[in-house]
């Protein structure tokens, strides 16, 4: 039997009960944008975390890493216009200096707000403006106040990405909701992308971090804008048990009603970040099966997105096959060109590594639309990946000549 989601129009970081948030203008970019936000949860709550894997890590990167590991969490500070990365000892120091104001002004015990922060590299955050911010964000925090906290958090963002969700467990009514940005420098592992999640259910901290990560695993981490990961990722999940439901461990029998529900909302969240991509005309979604292993079938999946001649023929409108029979013979994957199948759309355009006699104006069609598939099967295995792009545009190439 199927279990019953149902996805809150308008929803967003504060529909689960006892969380408030804002979104306000502190002066960090140039226009009079929003760039500050904060969410907080009116009690304590446990907390999920997952960030870049990128060796170069910016600073609110390095401290949320720390205060995540630290137990109970009231909420996190945000900002956008400036990443703070790559600022050394000072970036760092700014990054505490941030969390640590934003809990203190509100008498939480130190360490218990997390930070984010997504923009430029390298530049220093202008801290007199931090510190401004916080005071006034702190005074405008509302149950209403989460589609501002949204739009603050935007960088090349064209559109506000919120969801939530609500469903039951132990008879008590459960909300997941959440957050994030991105547009750009988007990848596996992660990409340039801020997601912050809420939820009132109960649910121990190693539970929650498990399912977490296993969230990112199957939606953040199969997304690829441009081949991009930076080094702000960052993926927070909050949990302060208001709904009141028996506490969620490892053997809880309803435990997948949660997961399934996380998970529909990070996937929800990642389509949403691919579907804004910078300057894109298409979004293509690929199933590798048939590799040798399940990392082979990675392996190929991120080579054919990383190639600029397949995106750009996807831009163009052109079922240009032989570019990907290109990549599956260079990716480093085991492949045997008479065993390879593509299909486009559906629509089958390789057999045994061949062209087949799907007429050219009907692939051609194919890859004209907004939103398409491309399967490709090796025939050697039982690996299999898929991963959710997009074509590369003009427009993301003068998007990205300058910030």
């Amino acid at each position: 039997m199927s279990v019953p989601y149902t996805w809150i129009k308008g929803g967003g970081i504060t529909t689960p009960a006892g969380f408030l948030a804002a979104g306000i203008n502190a002066g960090i970019k140039t226009k009079q944008k929003k760039d500050m936000a904060m969410v907080v949860s009116e009690c304590d709550a446990d907390v999920g975390a997952v960030f870049t894997t990128n060796q170069v890590k910016a600073g609110p990167v390095k401290v949320s890493m720390q205060y995540a590991r630290n137990g109970k969490i009231r909420g996190v500070v945000l900002n956008s216009g400036n990443a703070n990365a790559c600022n050394g000892v000072r970036g760092v120091t700014d990054a505490k200096s941030m969390a640590d104001l934003a809990a203190e002004a509100q008498k939480f015990r130190p360490r218990q707000m997390l930070v984010c922060s997504t923009g430029r590299i390298g530049l220093p955050l202008p801290m007199h403006k931090i510190e401004k911010g916080i005071k006034k964000l702190i005074t405008k925090l509302s149950p209403d106040g989460g589609d501002k906290a949204a739009e603050a958090i935007m960088t090349t963002d064209t559109l506000q990405k919120t969801c939530a969700v609500q469903f039951s467990i132990d008879g008590q009514k459960v909300t997941i909701g959440a957050m994030a940005k991105g547009a750009g420098m988007i990848h596996p592992n992660m990409a340039t992308m801020l997601s912050i999640i809420t939820t009132d259910a109960r649910i121990d901290k190693k539970t929650l971090q498990k399912c977490l990560q296993e969230a990112v695993d199957q939606s953040f981490n199969r997304i690829s804008i441009d081949g991009d990961t930076s080094t702000n990722d960052s993926v927070i999940i909050l949990a302060n048990g208001k709904a009141g439901n028996n506490l969620i461990k490892s053997y809880h029998p309803k435990l997948d009603i949660f997961r399934s529900a996380l998970f529909l909302v990070t996937k929800k969240l990642a389509r949403m970040i691919v579907e804004d991509g910078e300057g894109i005309t298409r979004v293509v979604e690929l199933f590798i099966k048939g590799a040798a292993n399940d990392h082979e079938a990675k392996i190929l999946a991120e080579a054919l997105v990383r190639s600029p001649l397949v995106r750009t023929s996807w831009c163009g409108g052109d079922p240009n096959w032989g570019r990907l029979m290109d990549v599956i013979g260079y990716a480093g994957v085991k492949m045997r060109e008479e065993l390879v199948d593509i299909w486009l759309d559906g629509l089958i355009a390789v057999r045994g590594g061949v062209a087949s006699n799907t007429p050219f104006t009907k692939l051609r069609h194919a890859v004209r639309q907004k939103f398409f598939n491309i399967n490709i099967d090796l025939h050697l295995g039982k690996g299999q990946y898929n991963l959710l792009t997009t074509d590369l545009t003009e427009a993301y190439v003068t998007l990205n000549k300058g910030e």
